[in-house]
């Protein structure tokens, strides 16, 4: 099973150990998945911290981390499981060549069975129960849910063709969202849920302390306040604190250690802004926030 976790306050500290700086909402949501045993929804704004957290969770808690990523078209045979068909035709084969007889039944059996992401979890043998990251889960198409049900409630996975295979300890599965379409009420019934926001200007202050050691103190305190600025335009894709990490980075990378003393505007709005239109609205933002 795994590791003790005593309390909220002991996530938080075990968190801020791997440079993960978590507020009590977020750990108080962490610790009870971990404690009952139940599958996380966490969702927000893209950049929050969210795949992060469920790695960080992984790591803390010396699991083996699964991951499925989730895109459009997504199927249970990439998710679930699939039938090694290559070798069910090498056996039709083998039987044929020795003029033996092979029946649709014997070729269906766990010999042939391949493994994915969910069963992969479901079928864990070892001393500590994997992590499942279910990430993007608002990228797979609204039918894909219905194939996570029996397992999001059951920790379980049925196989018409051989039976049903049920976890022997409950792993623990977080679910990330960015909120791109709505989930469907069955899967939210069976998650705890959590919504992770933007940091607020002081903890963002404390994550690049901790992220870009290298860089100045004005740099990091004005980059968070700029940032808080730039979220309140109308962009289509807001820096989420990922962005910022990446931002103060290239800052510091550029040889700027104060936003203050830059006359140029572009500098490092790369790593900051992700469409034309957001880069023009970043830049102007950047003009009248240097010059007030």
């Amino acid at each position: 099973m795994f590791a003790d976790v005593g309390d909220v306050g002991d996530v938080i500290e075990r968190f801020d150990r791997r440079d993960y700086l978590l507020d009590t909402g977020t750990a108080s949501a962490i610790y009870l998945a971990v404690t009952l045993g139940r599958p996380l929804l966490l969702e927000g704004e893209p950049g929050v911290g969210k795949t992060t957290a469920a790695k960080t969770l992984a790591a803390i808690l010396d699991a083996p981390l699964i991951r499925l990523q989730c895109y459009e078209g997504l199927t249970a045979a990439e998710a679930l499981y699939d039938w090694n068909y290559q070798r069910q035709l090498l056996s039709i084969r083998l039987a044929e060549a020795g003029g033996d007889s092979i029946s649709e039944s014997d070729l269906y059996t766990e010999k042939y069975l391949v493994d994915r992401p969910i069963l992969r979890c479901v079928r864990h043998r070892g001393p500590t129960p994997p992590v499942l990251l279910i990430d993007e889960i608002d990228r797979a198409d609204d039918e894909f849910e219905a194939l996570l049900l029996e397992f999001l409630g059951e920790s379980s996975v049925t196989v018409p063709e051989i039976g049903t295979f049920t976890a022997e300890h409950r792993p623990v599965a977080v679910l990330t969202s960015n909120r791109s379409r709505d989930l469907h009420d069955a899967l939210r019934r069976r998650c705890l849920y959590h919504w992770i926001d933007y940091p607020p200007p002081q903890r963002a202050v404390q994550i690049l302390r901790r992220t870009v050691p290298r860089a100045t103190e004005p740099l990091i305190e004005q980059a968070a306040q700029f940032v808080g600025v730039a979220r309140t335009l109308d962009l289509d894709k807001p820096p989420g604190i990922a962005e910022t990490i990446d931002w103060v980075a290239a800052l510091v990378t550029l040889g700027v250690g104060d936003l203050a003393a830059t006359g140029d505007t572009e500098t490092g709005l790369s790593a900051l802004a992700k469409t034309p239109d957001d880069r023009a609205l970043i830049r102007d933002a950047f003009v009248e926030y240097s010059c007030s």
